[in-house]
């Protein structure tokens, strides 16, 4: 579970998160959305320990990540991806989702060096391991491409791979719809649900494509101009007045 107490980020003037609270619930996906600007992504930066924000308070599973290193809030079972897309490019898509597991290894460097036998072991447990989360992503026969090569809808879900490669307790998806096209879309949708019937883990997603957030989300925060605007079941989102005017849209 994260819960995140009254949080606020300044940048100077500029009040970037004003006062947020938000929970998400063990095993649950929650969208977290808004207008461009909204704060979304600071929100994003400030849980993963990329920004430390003001005031407030994050928990992840009982323990404050406020403060801490993103390192560090990854090894507490925090994983996420990015809007830009931030992989190897000219390293094989294997080796990509490899190097996500390497913090989780317990062979040091000079196992690495002697090329010791828990190096090896531990190698061929990657290897496997990778094998299997790119079979479950539908990218097996991409294992050995360059991951700059592939098509940018398919780079998306190796990024998302890769996040899954260290067994994260809640996965952050930063906008992983966005350059997609319909079928990508669709094909995502799926895989999302596909993730949270085998993995027993939570999601946190930022994302612009309604139909995408409606069909997958337990759960919705609304954020406009830093501050939460509303919360509420899909249906509910849907139908909140004050939602339709700012974010969705509607005659």
């Amino acid at each position: 579970m994260l819960k995140v107490e009254h949080m606020t980020l300044r940048f100077g003037e500029l009040i970037a998160n004003n006062d947020v609270s938000l929970e998400i619930p063990d095993h649950k996906v929650v969208a977290l959305i808004g207008p461009n600007g909204a704060g979304k992504t600071t929100c994003f930066n400030c849980i993963s320990g990329v920004y430390n924000a003001d005031t407030g308070s994050i928990e992840l599973n009982g323990k404050s990540i406020k403060g801490k290193q993103p390192y560090q809030i990854h090894n507490m079972g925090l994983s996420r991806t990015y809007q830009i897309i931030n992989l190897f490019a000219d390293m094989s898509v294997i080796d990509n989702v490899i190097v996500a597991m390497h913090a989780d290894l317990k062979a040091n460097f000079f196992d690495s060096l002697l090329h010791t036998k828990r190096h090896r072991t531990e190698e061929k447990e990657a290897y496997a391991r990778a094998q299997e989360l790119l079979e479950f992503m539908g990218l097996s026969q991409f294992a050995n491409a360059p991951a700059g090569s592939l098509p940018y809808g398919q780079q998306r879900l190796v990024e998302i791979t890769r996040a899954l490669a260290s067994n994260p307790s809640l996965l952050l998806l930063d906008e992983p719809a966005a350059g997609m096209n319909s079928k990508e879309k669709s094909d995502l949708d799926v895989i999302i649900k596909r993730i949270m019937q085998r993995w027993d883990l939570s999601v946190l997603i930022v994302e612009h494509d309604m139909d995408l957030v409606m069909n997958i989300s337990d759960y919705i925060y609304v954020l406009n101009y830093g501050k939460m605007l509303a919360s509420g079941t899909p249906e509910e989102i849907q139908n909140n007045p004050a939602v339709i005017e700012a974010y969705l849209g509607g005659e």
